[in-house]
């Protein structure tokens, strides 16, 4: 009888010892997500446009927001965003509510992500947990597209091309001195190139990222449709 007690305090014990433990990792994990600039490397997500704007138009047409991207001038890629990463998981929203991003800050990045939405989107989401202020936040962005060079035979695709992710993959790594395929992962949607991503440093160098690789697109081959007057 005595036995059987001792056993039942022992397990007792050993749960709430294992509860504890799994609430303070809990617990640091949040003190972590919940500082600005506390994080391990960048993700720069680069979208195929021409994707983008097919799939709006399936899923009942190019909204007003939309418009600028989809109805005029003729894109290839466009920064999807730029955002700080754990080892695994990520942060986001890291001050609520965000610091208001001047107007002027967001006009002045339309060249590479013609969407406002998406920059006012982008701030909020993951400019807040990078540690930088707004116009900081994207000056790295630009440097950070500045750094990453397209293929060329991306650039004025005129006809759909079937791909596979690896080449998409080896066609960057080509023209990217330092950019290796751990560096590196495509995106894709049930058919179509959705997003390249690169992982770089705090200091924008190119770096390996195992996590980001785990979720890449896995079909044999992906359809880019062309840009529009390629």
């Amino acid at each position: 009888m005595l036995l059987a007690i001792w056993r039942m305090m022992a397990r007792a014990a050993l749960a709430s010892a294992l509860v504890a433990t799994i609430a303070g990792s809990a617990s640091a994990q949040d003190r972590r997500q919940s500082a600005p600039g506390q994080f391990d490397f960048y993700v720069l997500s680069l979208s195929w446009s021409p994707s983008f704007c097919e799939a709006a138009r399936e899923r009942g047409g190019i909204t007003r927001s939309q418009q600028v991207q989809c109805g005029g001038r003729p894109y290839s890629f466009v920064v999807h965003g730029l955002w700080p990463q754990y080892e695994r998981g990520f942060p986001d929203y890291c001050e609520r509510p965000a610091p208001r991003l001047a107007r002027n800050i967001m006009t002045s990045m339309l060249d590479l992500m013609p969407a406002p939405g998406l920059i006012f989107n982008e701030w909020d989401k993951h400019g807040t947990c990078s540690g930088l202020g707004p116009r900081g936040y994207f000056e790295a962005i630009r440097k950070a597209r500045a750094g990453v060079k397209i293929p060329p035979e991306f650039l004025e695709l005129s006809q759909p091309m079937t791909v596979t992710p690896a080449a998409i993959e080896a066609a960057f790594v080509k023209v990217n001195p330092g950019l290796s395929q751990s560096a590196i992962a495509v995106t894709c949607d049930r058919s179509r190139l959705s997003e390249v991503r690169i992982c770089m440093t705090k200091d924008l160098q190119f770096r390996a990222c195992e996590e980001i690789d785990r979720r890449a697109c896995r079909r044999d081959t992906v359809v880019m449709p062309p840009i529009r007057g390629g």
